[in-house]
């Protein structure tokens, strides 16, 4: 896997591979599968400058994207997150090589990385404490669509 930035002529790709309903069954925002929900994530992506391709490097195709966002240099830390991987790729370590490379770059600036996943997010919870974050706090964060729902907030530190 290639873990490169975010570029505008991405989105047709991107939108492919996050198409599937699955993906999103469990996140805060079902309906991201749209076009139209999914546009508004991409433009927010590439407005937020720290987002990034998951390229698959034997076909060069996107198979789904994350980002860095909420770098905070006075507390010395960053959030990962707005991660997915096409369903053709679950199970099978992309998501662990992906985050594993983002930490790594992130630990180069920061102590500690966090992530805000959605209460119901069960699979997103559960590969997170894979990688050994821990639930540190709870909150209620606002989606694209001005919805809020409960997330819980993992850290990861710099060991």
């Amino acid at each position: 896997m290639e873990v490169r930035p975010l570029r505008k002529d991405d989105f047709e790709a991107l939108y492919a591979a996050a198409s599937d309903p699955r993906i999103w069954e469990q996140h805060p925002e079902p309906t991201r599968y749209q076009r139209e929900v999914l546009q508004k994530f991409f433009d927010g992506a590439m407005q937020s400058g720290g987002a990034f391709a998951a390229v698959e490097v034997q076909s060069g195709n996107i198979i789904g994207s994350s980002r860095f966002y909420d770098f905070n240099s006075d507390r010395h830390e960053v959030a990962i997150g707005y991660t997915f991987l096409a369903t053709a790729f679950w199970g099978r370590g992309y998501n662990r090589e992906m985050k594993a490379l983002m930490l790594d770059h992130a630990f180069r600036f920061v102590d500690r990385v966090l992530f805000q996943v959605g209460a119901n997010n069960l699979r997103s919870q559960r590969a997170l404490q894979k990688l050994g974050a821990r639930i540190v706090g709870e909150e209620s964060l606002s989606a694209l669509d001005g919805t809020f729902s409960p997330h819980f907030i993992f850290e990861i530190t710099r060991k």
